[in-house]
């Protein structure tokens, strides 16, 4: 559980961030979404629609609210995190209504603040004023958030549990040029920096023909290894799981040391932060996949979209605490995981999709053991 993958002092700032936005709620009430998707299953289309319905009075005949005519109106604010890039959304509507071009895939964190004037669903409240709410939304790429189960594993976790999946049915061929070349490497000899550049290099190599269509794998960390950003380079990037470690402490000077100092700086400087200062803030999470690109890839693909969203759910903080407990530390106490691409099925075989999706989500929330959030 999250719990564990943060020290005393992390979940003191946390807390400390927490009681400043639940401050500044009380004057202005608002709600933080998360949006995340896997395998490009469409993220950056489903927020650019979404509030451009809400904006323009479009047709969303499964939102209560807007059906029965309670939304009096939906517009944009500027969003409170000003050290955070905006979602370009006036650019993605632009490219999808006049240049008839799909949007490019997410490769940092954006947010947008859509804020909704409304009538409450109560008579009583209606009698004295309309309601306000301020969705910051959170849009964010699936691959980082699948590098969070990496803060509660050792790099011998990591190391054995890449070794696994890497000879499943699905994986063998893919992963064989990086297996064959780290069955070559003694993992107690030197530190050699040309060593690891080429066994991070071929790992990255296996990680990115993972993702490609024909094989839709999900199950993907580290996740800067397939979009590096301005860390393309750094020692912090420059790792690879090591066969044969066992538990065994790292001989110092040794590629395991220098691996084993690395994966730990990783977590420490690229997933923690994200963890602590944004996956920490939200009160929902929205979670998209593509489901029918793993059902045409086969069986391998479905099995590795379950064992995703299973490590994904395990790393949220959900469940509804006390008033204190939410006061001080946020929990998410909705998460929904969706299918995209709907529309490539005849509406008659839209039933047996959710059917498909809720079983896969039941199973992948029974596995990650934790309770309190719908």
């Amino acid at each position: 559980m999250a719990s564990s993958l943060t020290t005393f002092t992390d979940e003191a700032r946390i807390a400390l961030d927490t009681l400043s936005g639940r401050a500044t709620g009380l004057f202005c009430p608002s709600l933080r979404l998360g949006v995340t998707g896997l395998s490009r299953a469409g993220k950056t289309v489903f927020i650019s629609a979404l509030v451009h319905n809400l904006i323009h009075g479009g047709r969303l005949p499964l939102f209560e609210a807007q059906k029965s005519g309670r939304i009096a109106r939906a517009f944009l604010e500027q969003q409170p995190d000003d050290a955070v890039p905006r979602f370009q959304y006036e650019d993605h509507i632009a490219a999808l209504l006049n240049d008839r071009a799909w949007p490019d895939s997410t490769r940092a964190i954006s947010e947008l603040r859509l804020t909704i004037e409304y009538e409450s669903a109560s008579g009583w409240s209606r009698m004295f004023s309309s309601g306000r709410l301020s969705v910051d939304i959170v849009d964010y790429p699936g691959e980082w958030l699948l590098d969070l189960p990496l803060l509660g594993k050792s790099f011998a976790d990591f190391s054995q549990e890449a070794f696994e999946m890497a000879v499943l049915p699905v994986r063998e061929d893919l992963s064989q040029s990086w297996r064959a070349l780290s069955a070559g490497i003694d993992p107690n000899a030197d530190a050699d920096e040309m060593t690891a550049r080429r066994l991070a290099e071929n790992f990255a190599a296996y990680l990115k023909a993972c993702k490609l269509d024909e094989r839709a794998l999900s199950t993907l960390p580290p996740g800067r290894f397939l979009m590096p950003g301005d860390l393309e380079g750094s020692p912090a990037l420059t790792f690879a799981p090591l066969a044969g470690i066992g538990d065994r402490r790292p001989r110092p000077g040794s590629l395991h040391a220098m691996m084993d100092r690395r994966y730990e700086a990783y977590k420490t400087h690229v997933v923690k932060p994200f963890f602590r200062e944004h996956i920490t803030r939200l009160d929902r999470q929205i979670v998209l996949i593509d489901a029918m690109q793993a059902l045409n890839a086969g069986p391998g693909a479905m099995a590795d979209l379950e064992r995703a969203v299973t490590e994904i759910l395990s790393c949220f903080r959900p469940g509804r605490g006390s008033f204190l407990t939410d006061l001080f530390s946020r929990r998410i106490d909705r998460i929904l995981v969706a299918a995209t691409k709907a529309d490539h099925l005849h509406h008659e075989s839209h039933d047996r999709l959710q059917a498909i999706v809720r079983r896969l989500a039941d199973r992948a929330v029974a596995r990650a053991n934790f309770t309190g959030a719908d």
